[in-house]
């Protein structure tokens, strides 16, 4: 296996996980509308294929430390930065080495998940790490019976799949909702399409068919019958039509601006699986909606529109059922994607290089509201971004460099975005940085509160550690999917309320909703609740809420602040 072929495994391998990304996201177990690790490890491979694109090598080593600095900048999400270090590893395996042989490579696939192990610093079984150990250990034990590296990854494949079958096993909660492990399966579409590249001897300057065919012995059908699509009647498909293309901003006599955040609030109105990616020339949007002619209208006003997609998803639904499958392909080749998609939304001036001030922060946030939060809180840099869009390694890295500070602090919070920050922090290595282990907006939020700028760093984490573990976060949203999680019963379209981590609460009213959630969150009623309120959220709803919180709790002191935030219609914080 030399340069070319491996430039051709991992484009083939890559447009299998775009092919079938929508389908990973829905086997995240919370059914929440922002379920997005089919998402993450999307765009992390598109970083990664970008880079390889613009320098690949004849020499397989040289064109996997491409791709590992790809992924490695480009990483999303727990899962992309998972993905990224297991190619990592591969990558420092196989340096100065122009081809490999079927030793070489079950080597290099042990040398990426002993590399994704030691990033993680708690590894779950039940997970990508679990299906990528099985799949490299099998491996090394069948490199000793062949040389045929064709033969090495079928059976990589076929032990991939069977880990993957296996983590509802490891993990009771997988189980509980019916799905396998969704990072598992992103890679494991990734090891089937490295399959279908060497069994085709393609080289990387082969055109990658834009419907490539699955080994089917080599796929377990318990991925495919887990989803919900089998058991989805085609009627019930809301957003029917699938949208992609592109807005070529300043061209076609634009009537306004760009702004990303009213453009999705509009497209929000008659879709969902929005994902806009957006720079200063070019945006690419998809959406699946049931009134195109809207979302085309609306997109006109910024500029011309080119590589239009549509398709009516009831239609291809019908179709599948008919072939006795559950997971559509998308019908378009892998696309190179922007990586630039996190907006800095505000940054300090940089003071001279002898006046660096003691302290830098940085905080990630999802709304207008938020972000001016904690701008006012001392923030430095807001990186726009949550569960719909994770910043990525490379958002991280920049916006360190933009701050002009001997120690920078950093907020992620959201639990899949604390190891891209921790990922950029060991990349930067002219100034100290320290991530806190903010997992919700809440906590990052008392966190800043904290903060002291005449304080040590070691009192300063020590602090903002102390502010983080005490705030209680709740949040309100809808479901996507009926499921039975945690004793509840949850139907598709019901409001749902999450307590730090675990829906507690599920009606179809929202006001019931935050109702239940805020008296568990509540205890003696003399707390501080703050409450974020979303753009989705109505201001009859907002005081209905108020004034059922001085009845049933007044002796809170309750603050009401527009967040912005989409999807969550409101953020509660209980101190």
């Amino acid at each position: 296996m030399d340069g070319a072929d491996f430039t051709s495994m991992v484009l083939r391998g890559a447009n299998q996980l775009h092919q079938y990304s929508d389908h990973v996201n829905s086997l995240n177990v919370f059914p929440v509308p922002d379920g997005d690790t089919g998402t993450n490890m999307n765009l992390t491979m598109a970083a990664g294929v970008n880079a390889l694109r613009e320098k690949s090598s004849p020499s397989l080593g040289k064109s996997a430390e491409v791709l590992s600095k790809g992924l490695l900048m480009g990483a999303r999400g727990n899962s992309g930065v998972i993905l990224s270090q297991l190619f990592r590893g591969f990558s420092k395996s196989v340096v100065g080495l122009d081809a490999i042989d079927s030793n070489q490579f079950a080597a290099a696939l042990q040398s990426g998940v002993d590399t994704a192990y030691k990033a993680v610093v708690k590894p779950v079984e039940g997970t990508i790490l679990t299906v990528a150990k099985e799949a490299a250990k099998h491996a090394v034990q069948i490199a000793r019976r062949t040389t045929d590296i064709v033969e090495l990854m079928r059976e990589v494949l076929k032990k991939a799949n069977e880990a993957l079958a296996n983590t509802p096993n490891q993990l009771p909660v997988l189980k509980q909702v019916g799905v396998v492990d969704s990072g598992g399966q992103g890679l494991v579409y990734i090891y089937e399409g490295f399959l279908q590249a060497i069994e085709a001897g393609e080289s990387s300057h082969t055109e990658v068919p834009a419907h490539p065919a699955t080994a089917a012995s080599t796929v377990d059908p318990m991925k495919h019958t887990a989803s919900a699509q089998s058991q989805l009647s085609t009627e019930d498909i809301e957003f029917l039509y699938d949208m992609e293309f592109f807005i070529q901003l300043n061209l076609g006599k634009p009537q306004k601006a760009f702004d990303e955040h009213q453009f999705r609030k509009a497209l929000a109105k008659n879709g969902d699986s929005i994902i806009v990616i957006a720079d200063q020339e070019i945006v690419k949007v998809h959406v699946h909606s049931k009134a195109p002619g809207d979302v085309l209208s609306e997109s006109l006003q910024y500029g011309e529109l080119i590589k239009i997609n549509i398709l009516n998803m009831r239609e291809q639904h019908r179709d599948l059922l008919a072939d006795g499958g559950d997971v559509t392909p998308m019908p378009e080749l892998y696309p190179a994607i922007d990586n630039e998609v996190t907006e800095i939304i505000e940054t300090a001036a940089e003071p001279p290089a002898d006046e660096l001030a003691a302290y830098g922060m940085i905080s990630v946030s999802m709304g207008q509201g938020i972000s001016d939060i904690f701008t006012s809180l001392g923030v430095d840099v807001v990186l726009s971004g949550g569960q719909t869009m994770n910043p990525s390694t490379e958002d991280f890295v920049k916006a360190i460099e933009s701050i002009s500070a001997q120690h920078i602090l950093i907020l992620p919070n959201n639990s899949n975005i604390i190891l891209a920050a921790q990922q950029a922090k060991e990349l930067v290595t002219d100034r100290e940085v320290t991530v806190l282990p903010s997992k919700t907006i809440p906590q990052g939020l008392a966190a800043a509160f904290a903060f002291q700028e005449d304080e040590s760093v070691e009192v300063n984490v020590e602090a903002m550690g102390q502010a983080i573990s005490h705030v209680q976060s709740g949040q309100v949203t809808y479901s996507i999917r009926d499921t039975s999680l945690d004793g509840l019963e949850i139907k598709a379209g019901q409001y749902i309320g999450i307590h730090n981590s675990k829906i507690v609460a599920t009606t179809d009213s929202i006001v019931e909703t935050c109702q239940d959630l805020l008296r568990q969150m509540i205890g003696s009623g003399d707390e501080i609740v703050t409450i974020l309120v979303g753009d989705d959220a109505e201001e009859e709803t907002t005081g209905q809420l108020t004034s059922w919180m001085a009845e049933q709790f007044p002796d809170a002191e309750v603050e009401i602040h527009p967040g912005g935030q989409p999807i969550y219609h409101y953020l509660f914080s209980v101190e």
